[in-house]
């Protein structure tokens, strides 16, 4: 679910706390998606409409102000919209350049294990921001039934996984099996209690995002250990 636009008296504070949640997030993950959160930063710094809740720039114009070519920004974009941070609001056609929302609920996953860097005060205002104006995540993640064998399932969504970010879908999305789905369940199994706990805390979100990338409706699934 996409959260409600910043606005109102406390839209100028909330919104440097997003930009603050990306920055914080992005210091501490690579070097790849630290350029890529940067680029995003920039992207909304400079052309976003907070009040109408809208980013409208062709491909042109931002590889000017990113300073590459327009192969990098198709995919960029492309990963961002992947990450779930940017949702395509009206596509681009007969000359209209795209229109992109920005997913503020996919914000408060992914940055969320990166607040307490900044202090409890900010912790408190983006809990209170997350739980204001996104309904609350759901630790169990969704995925569909299909009539693909399951394996192939699970290999479509690693794919979208490491276009996003090959390095950490190789540490903690790889080692996950498939064991069953069934009945509307998807059970993922890792190969420790650790590994299990850690990608349900740190990494639901993002995991979430890229299933339904692969298929619209959803259906629950876990993450269990394999002990």
């Amino acid at each position: 679910m996409q959260s409600r636009k910043l606005a109102g008296p406390e839209a100028g504070v909330r919104k440097y706390d997003v930009l603050t949640a990306l920055g914080t997030y992005a210091l501490a993950a690579d070097r790849s998606t630290q350029r890529r959160i940067l680029r995003l930063i920039t992207l909304i710094t400079a052309r976003y409409n907070w009040q109408r809740d809208i980013l409208s720039i062709g491909r042109r114009d931002i590889a000017a102000l990113w300073s590459v070519d327009e192969r990098t920004v198709k995919r960029e974009i492309g990963a961002l919209k992947a990450m779930g941070l940017l949702t395509v609001k009206r596509p681009g056609a007969r000359g209209r350049v795209t229109v992109y929302g920005l997913d503020l609920s996919a914000v408060f996953s992914m940055s969320e294990q990166s607040w307490h860097l900044v202090g409890t005060d900010f912790c408190s205002r983006m809990s209170e921001m997350r739980d204001r104006d996104t309904a609350p995540e759901r630790r169990v993640i969704p995925f569909p039934r299909a009539p693909e064998p399951p394996g192939k399932d699970w290999q479509q969504i690693l794919n979208v996984l490491e276009r996003t970010d090959p390095a950490r879908m190789k540490a903690w999305y790889a080692p996950l099996r498939l064991e069953d789905r069934s009945e509307g369940n998807l059970r993922l199994v890792a190969p420790s209690e650790f590994h299990a706990n850690y990608v349900a805390t740190h990494m639901a979100g993002e995991l979430l995002r890229a299933a339904r990338l692969v298929f619209p409706e959803i259906i629950t699934a876990e993450v269990t250990n394999a002990t």
